[in-house]
């Protein structure tokens, strides 16, 4: 060809990669991997998307809920911390999603329905973190949980019709909940949500000055190094190697970690859970939050004419419609109402918590 001859046209600079296309590639997963062709399918039957399969378009409709967004204003550990570094809900859900993909990837998985159910798995979550679900117990037959809201919020508040595998990711991510999750990569959720909350609520912890580097589990730093991207790849390849030994020793097709690494993972959790999650420091924060959180819901409930049309499930009985709206706060906007509803002593014993000044 001469040196300024046109290429050919059948070496293109782009192809047309289409939903058929990208399941057809499905056939090259491994075993355990779920093929979106096979899903459970839709509350609401509906017509398939030309370029995304149905994953591809849970992940996306997850992106744009208003749920998501809110996200980025609610609290992971530390309530609105003095610093910009500290771990938010939002930025919780981006790690966890990177963990989940990276080891779907690794094991062959569906990567994008790993991805729809970790971006998916906190919309649920109440102001004030874990903190929120003990206020708001006493008023839910059972208990409140953030992964049962989750699924509310996807399936009735905002009404995403999303597939059944990505609801059933999104309700069984908490290691708690049973039945446990019916894929795989949903169990990859799991472990990303581990990792990433104990490598980074440890970071959070050294930064508020609850914890000194060295003051985790020997146990914990020699088997996975220090928290942050150290701990969080060697916990990955932990996973990836435990779940490939019992798969080719035969057992049952699931996603595990290695035992000794697992050992050492529960110790820096129950570590984690005495020093961090139930110090001193987080005690203050709890009692403050919880009674902000249990005013608003009584406050609601005597005065239901003040939660916005909106968002909002009539058909729901009155306590439901109330813990859905303050369960939808995020932790500014949870005290700001309480500002304005009560403007009393609780609420500015509540700002030096949140790092807020008058």
């Amino acid at each position: 060809m001469a040196q300024h001859e046109e290429p050919s046209r059948a070496r293109r600079a782009f192809l047309r990669v289409d939903r058929t296309a990208r399941e057809a590639a499905e056939e090259f997963q491994a075993a355990a991997a779920t093929r979106s062709r096979a899903t459970r399918g839709r509350t609401r039957p509906e017509p398939e998307d030309p370029l995304r399969t149905c994953w591809e378009l849970d992940r996306d409709r997850i992106l744009h809920a208003k749920a998501f967004r809110r996200l980025k204003h609610k609290t992971q550990v530390f309530l609105h911390p003095d610093g910009d570094h500290f771990v938010t809900r939002l930025t919780h859900t981006l790690q966890v999603t990177q963990v989940a993909r990276s080891l779907a990837r690794a094991l062959g998985l569906h990567e994008t329905l790993a991805e729809a159910i970790a971006l998916g798995h906190d919309v649920g979550h109440s102001p004030f973190g874990h903190i929120g679900e003990d206020a708001l117990d006493p008023y839910v037959p059972g208990g409140w949980h953030h992964a049962a809201q989750g699924v509310r919020i996807v399936e009735v508040l905002e009404d995403l019709n999303l597939t059944w595998e990505v609801r059933d990711g999104i309700r069984a991510h908490s290691w708690k909940i049973t039945p446990p999750p019916a894929t795989r990569e949903a169990e990859c959720v799991r472990f990303a949500d581990r990792i990433g909350y104990l490598s980074h609520d440890a970071l959070d912890a050294v930064r508020a000055g609850v914890l000194r580097p060295g003051d985790l589990p020997a146990r914990a730093l020699a088997t996975f190094g220090p928290p942050g991207g150290p701990m969080v790849g060697a916990m990955i390849e932990a996973v990836v190697e435990g779940t490939l030994a019992a798969d080719a020793a035969g057992e049952e097709p699931a996603v595990r970690m290695d035992p000794e690494a697992l050992e050492a993972m529960h110790e820096l959790r129950e570590f984690m859970f005495a020093r961090v999650y139930e110090s001193d420091v987080a005690a203050g924060q709890k009692h403050v939050a919880i009674d902000v959180i249990r005013r608003l819901v009584d406050h609601h409930l005597a005065h239901p004419e003040l939660i916005p049309a909106s968002y909002r499930d009539t058909e729901a009985d009155l306590v439901t419609q109330v813990v859905d709206h303050v369960t939808g706060m995020t932790d500014r906007f949870a005290l700001a109402t309480h500002d304005r509803l009560f403007d009393d002593t609780a609420s500015m014993r509540m700002r030096p918590l949140l790092g807020i000044t008058r």
